[in-house]
């Protein structure tokens, strides 16, 4: 059921959000920063970070890998093993215990891989052989991204497999949801869009079968959370990782509405672009988008307080995830409420290292403090 947005609505207002009863509408956007330990574990420095951004109406965590075959970065974490499941956990307590709630994204990275990243060092799989553009970052420096393998059409239950044992372990871990990350030119992503996809089989052709594959690894993951626990992210206009669609409003137009059928609690939708363009080549209508879902909209798009704030009283979202502002300052939503300075985000610490740019971002009250 969609909330209903009024002149009164603000980023601080309170949310219905499946189960749950956020207190504000700010959401920390998912974002990879390569420190998780070996193994692709969470560690403890991973607890403290997230727990330190606990008032955010909720959080969505970085990108989490359903298999070793979903792996694409170093340092990132997964939702594969056991000793992952016991490193989240220590995420999710630390999250609970300071009043917060937490959603994993779930995540297979497809062609935006390595074979040094593989198991065995395989080729990365994606719905077709073609090969993006730009560089892989592995652990022995950036190299050139590979051709990846086509999945055969038998393989595909596999894939679905792999999310679905990824959401029972994120349940285990003690998540609150998960999201599935169907944005950014990952697998369900290039399966979706066909600059990417040029399969013959039922995967490919039509937006009816390049679609099939995320509908069907929702419909796994929903059986294991419900749909009321559950929210995808697309990106319709996303050209980062060699990602185009020859009809993008009909494309994500379809997806939106074949997703209503699980009931699931939200939408979060990447708005914009990443990297060097301004400008998208393709335009979307998110709102058209936003209208035709039956569940809650998070917007997700270099939001600013003001553009937010407009967004929310215009009913062009219901929740907006801020990413980069996050990132630098923990207490976001206390800034926000009183309109305060902004940490400045230090863009070299951004993807790896230690403490320094993840965990030591000074709070408001810390800030005020006198010397």
């Amino acid at each position: 059921m969609k909330n209903n947005p009024t002149t009164e609505t603000t980023l601080f207002s309170p949310i219905a959000l499946g189960p749950y009863t956020l207190p504000n509408r700010i959401v920390m956007a998912p974002m990879t920063r390569n420190r998780a330990g070996a193994g692709n574990v969470p560690q403890p420095v991973n607890a403290e970070y997230y727990a330190q951004r606990a008032s955010a109406g909720l959080i969505i965590t970085e990108a989490t890998q359903v298999s070793p075959q979903g792996v694409g970065y170093p340092a990132t974490p997964g939702m594969h093993s056991a000793e992952q499941v016991a490193g989240w956990r220590l995420v999710t307590e630390a999250v609970h215990e300071r009043g917060g709630r937490i959603f994993a994204q779930l995540w297979h990275v497809g062609r935006i891989s390595h074979p040094s990243l593989q198991p065995d060092g395989a080729l990365p799989v994606a719905p077709s052989a073609i090969r993006p553009d730009g560089e892989a970052i592995t652990y022995e420096g950036p190299q050139p991204f590979v051709t990846p393998r086509a999945l055969q059409t038998d393989e595909i239950p596999g894939i679905i497999a792999q999310y679905r044992t990824a959401a029972q372990n994120a349940m285990d871990a003690g998540f609150d949801g998960v999201e599935i990350h169907a944005a950014n030119g990952y697998l369900l992503d290039q399966f979706l869009r066909d600059g990417s996809n040029r399969r013959t089989d039922g995967y490919g052709g039509p937006v009816e079968n390049r679609a099939r594959l995320l509908l069907e690894a929702t419909e796994a993951v929903t059986a294991v959370w419900g749909g009321d626990r559950v929210g995808i992210r697309l990106s319709p206009i996303n050209s980062f990782n060699s990602m185009s669609d020859s009809q993008p409003q009909a494309t994500f137009g379809y997806v939106t509405r074949q997703l209503n059928r699980f009931g699931l609690t939200y939408l979060h939708v990447m708005e914009g672009t990443i990297g060097e363009a301004a400008q998208p080549a393709q335009q979307v209508d998110m709102r058209k988008l936003r209208e035709a879902f039956k569940g809650t909209y998070i917007a997700n798009g270099g939001y600013d307080r003001s553009r937010a704030m407009a967004a929310l009283r215009a009913g062009d979202a219901d929740l907006i995830a801020f990413g980069v502002l996050f990132l630098a300052n923990p207490d976001l939503p206390q800034r926000l409420t009183v309109d305060a300075p902004l940490n400045a985000p230090d863009a070299a610490t951004f993807y790896g290292g230690d403490t320094k740019g993840y965990t030591d971002y000074p709070a408001l009250e810390a800030e005020a403090r006198p010397a």
